[in-house]
């Protein structure tokens, strides 16, 4: 057979292209002809030489064959978007790696140490005050040690919906450290209950009341201003029975028993043989406080009844009994006559019982004793007996009144001025924020956390205001003094605090939600199933982290999917 001999112009741009097709699982554009029995051969000549294949058994000496090309598929192209899905999960996978750990070492980030020149804030309390205010702070300028009998912040606002197993408790916390390790500065986290203060020495006494203690677990912590932030206990108002027999809502811990013992409750009223007089006082919920949280969590009692437990337990459902009591004449009090109305008539169709200008005279084991509009005296029985109303102040902050007795009249909480600082206090180093307060506000998160933040950059004028005073002082240029003093002058003029109120919000049940919001100098009254998707929105974006909006949506998409858990631990 005669040597055929093929000579073609070899351009750049048709190598490369020879080499693309060689390399990918798809044929080329223009396929060659009988590549079975030839071979391609690249010479330093720009030269593309086609040969006949040469029988190994004829030519022992000869190179091999190169390797066919990759299969294509069967033609419809099903290996090729399952490899192009395998990359784009690869590339997924690899981003949320780089991520998390981008993320993770932030965290770790280093820290300025402690500075002796600095100082010293000490913050008592983990709440909506104290984290907004630390949140806020420059730790540049100062030292900060947080003490509280908690490592966390709570997002008070969804503990109904952690009481009736929507959320999982976990979704609404947040590690106090969380927040303090992305400060500039090292913040001191202490785990402890303030027990003295001494405001003369300017000294706080803590002790560690955990279950595990160590040699030491009493300590003076020293300061240079103090920010008293250690929220209030539930007003029980000395009704005999109440502390005892009643569940509250105002720790993480009460709707943790509210829920455990909701379920003993349904759980002991399906024990064979109960009577039905028993199996109807077991089975009556009576929820004390008309507030937001009296309020909402009747509503996600409700939620739970008719989404849940209707299923479960389809002989007992029918027979759970809501009521709400309340002293004054009406139900959530703060917001708009109409509202207030649609929430009674919601209560009244979803058959949940509310008893106004009613009050508790005294709690049992299983009776509740109510005073009457008429001034009658009745008891009823109950099964579970929430109590969601009123604030007192702790026992620290009543300590600490004790010593201003002539300033601090107010047994309802730390009477502060409008620059937030405790009536009394030597040299205005003491200041108090959120619940423990009595001021003209009332007591709630919003209040709290703005006060927080007002409070941060009053402290970052301050410390201007310091570093002004010290180069005022050392200062050797005579025509730097007036400007110096000028600005000294600016930075001592502290603004007091302003409260602006951004609207006020409540779930009512079955999907419904009440919002008085404040639109320029003007509320808008809203309720129903949008409102209720605005409080969703509201509450998801008001979340601590983006761990807590997640975590808190994915609870939301599970009872949606499976339902609530019924189990009892």
């Amino acid at each position: 057979m005669s040597k055929i001999s093929l000579d073609v112009k070899a351009t750049p741009d048709r190598c490369a292209r020879l080499l693309r097709c060689l390399s990918s699982s798809r044929p080329c554009s223009r396929p060659a002809k009988n590549n079975a029995s030839r071979a391609l051969h690249f010479s330093a000549s720009a030269r593309v030489r086609a040969e006949p294949a040469v029988p190994p058994s004829t030519s022992p000496t000869s190179s091999p064959p190169p390797p066919p090309p990759l299969p294509s598929g069967n033609g419809n192209g099903k290996n090729t978007k399952w490899r192009s899905f395998l990359q784009s999960l690869g590339r997924v996978t690899l981003i949320t790696l780089v991520t998390s750990t981008g993320v993770r070492r932030s965290i770790r980030a280093c820290q300025l140490p402690f500075d002796e020149s600095k100082k010293t804030v000490v913050v008592l309390g983990s709440g909506w005050g104290a984290t907004s205010f630390i949140r806020s702070l420059d730790t540049d300028d100062y030292n900060v040690i947080v003490v509280s009998p908690k490592n966390y912040f709570l997002f008070t606002p969804l503990l109904p919906s952690v009481a009736v197993g929507t959320i999982s408790p976990r979704s609404i916390i947040q590690s106090t450290r969380y927040l303090t390790r992305h400060k500039k500065r090292v913040v001191s986290v202490v785990e402890a209950d303030a027990q003295e203060i001494d405001p003369v020495n300017k000294t706080v006494m803590v002790s560690d009341t955990s279950e595990i203690k160590g040699q030491v677990s009493t300590r003076s912590i020293p300061y240079d201003y103090l920010v008293m932030s250690v929220g209030a206990e539930v007003q029980t108002f000395g009704i005999p029975g109440v502390q005892e027999h009643a569940c509250f809502m105002k720790e993480l811990h009460d709707a943790e028993k509210a829920q455990r013992q909701f379920m003993d409750c349904v759980e002991t009223a399906a024990f064979p043989g109960q009577s039905q007089a028993e199996i109807d006082r077991l089975l009556h919920v009576v929820v004390v406080g008309g507030g937001p949280t009296g309020v909402e969590l009747t509503g996600e009692l409700h939620d739970f009844l008719e989404d849940d437990l209707r299923a479960w337990y389809p002989e007992l459902a029918g027979q759970i009994r809501l009521t709400l009591v309340e002293a004054l004449p009406s139900v959530l009090p703060m917001f708009s006559k109409q509202l207030i109305e649609y929430t009674e008539s919601t209560f009244k169709d979803a058959k949940i019982d509310i008893l106004t200008k009613t009050m508790v005279k005294g709690v049992t084991p299983d009776k509740v004793v109510l005073q009457m509009p008429d001034k009658s005296i009745q008891e009823m029985p109950y099964g579970m007996l929430v109590w969601a109303g009123g604030n007192k102040a702790r026992k620290v902050s009543l300590d600490l009144m004790a010593k201003f007795p002539t300033e601090q009249t107010n047994r309802r909480g730390i009477a502060i001025d409008e620059h937030l600082i405790l009536k009394g206090a030597p040299g205005g180093s003491i200041y108090a924020i959120g619940d423990c307060t009595a001021s003209q506000y009332a007591p709630t998160a919003q209040v709290a956390s703005q006060q927080g933040a007002y409070l941060a950059r009053v402290f970052k004028q301050m410390a201007r205001r310091d570093a002004l005073d010290a180069q005022l002082a050392t200062t050797s240029v005579p025509e730097d003094i007036p400007k110096l003093e000028k600005q000294l002058e600016k930075a001592s003029k502290l603004r007091p605090f302003h409260y602006s109120h951004q609207g006020s919000l409540a779930y009512i049940g079955s999907e419904k939600a009440i919002a008085d919001t404040s639109i320029f100098n003007g509320n808008i009254a809203s309720g129903g199933v949008v409102t209720y998707l605005f409080w969703r929105s509201v509450y998801i974006s008001t979340l601590f982290s983006l761990r807590n909006r997640a975590l808190v949506a994915n609870d939301w998409l599970k009872v949606r999917l499976f339902g609530r858990d019924v189990s009892r631990q």
